[in-house]
């Protein structure tokens, strides 16, 4: 069985941190696109669009080329969706991990790795909308090392991080798309508390979702110091 290990965030990871985040969000392109092509917006313009070039060239030939490149646009349209997000956040927080996570107070940042490279990343920060709760952000681990208890790990290791600072719960949203990473935060005992529409106007009419999860943790007094100075 591969071995691993979890450990602070070193400004030498940054190149491999970005890599790992980049590879994990790059899956999430086609059942993005699946999700896209089931919804009724989606599939009352394609009607729409394909009946009525049958309707008017009373050939096949066109409704099907229609087809064709409606899905191969969708296809595109989810992709470069994924690569804006992708380039927003390697230039924000993953383009300054030691300032935004080592340094403030009550955040971290952590990479598992194997085999001398980094192959999974988590970080947290306190919540913006629950005062009470860290939030868990930047959950992340390469295809080829899952299975392996790394994600379970990383959870534990954001849990632990919440209870010596004395934190009610731990928070995190992941997507409806996510259904493995669903399946991971329910395992570990996160209960789903609510849902909300990616304020994004194309994420609102195709429906796509962030699941807000928390887990509670044991009631603590000891609130320690930065993990930078730990």
């Amino acid at each position: 069985m591969t071995s691993f290990h979890v450990r602070r965030y070193r400004p030498e990871d940054a190149e491999a941190v970005k890599k790992v985040f980049t590879t994990s969000m790059g899956e999430h392109v086609p059942s993005t696109f699946l999700h896209m092509l089931k919804q009724p917006l989606t599939q009352a313009v394609a009607s729409c669009v394909i009946g009525g070039l049958l309707l008017s060239s009373r050939s096949l030939i066109l409704p099907l080329l229609a087809s064709a490149l409606l899905v191969a646009g969708s296809r595109q349209l989810v992709g470069y969706i994924f690569t804006r997000y992708i380039q927003m956040c390697l230039k924000k927080d993953l383009g300054r991990i030691q300032e935004a996570y080592m340094e403030p107070e009550d955040r971290c940042f952590w990479v598992a790795e194997s085999g001398g490279c980094v192959v999974a990343t988590v970080a947290c920060l306190p919540s913006s909308v629950r005062e009470e709760c860290l939030e868990l952000k930047r959950m992340a681990v390469l295809r080829s090392h899952r299975g392996l208890g790394i994600a379970k790990a990383l959870c534990r290791t954001v849990a632990d991080f919440a209870r010596q600072r004395g934190y009610r719960a731990v928070m995190l949203y992941t997507s409806v798309v996510q259904s493995e990473a669903q399946r991971l935060y329910e395992g570990m005992g996160y209960a789903r508390v609510g849902e909300a529409l990616v304020p994004e106007m194309l994420a609102k009419l195709l429906n796509f979702t962030l699941i807000e999860y928390r887990y509670e943790l044991p009631e603590q007094n000891d609130r320690r110091s930065s993990c930078s100075r730990k």
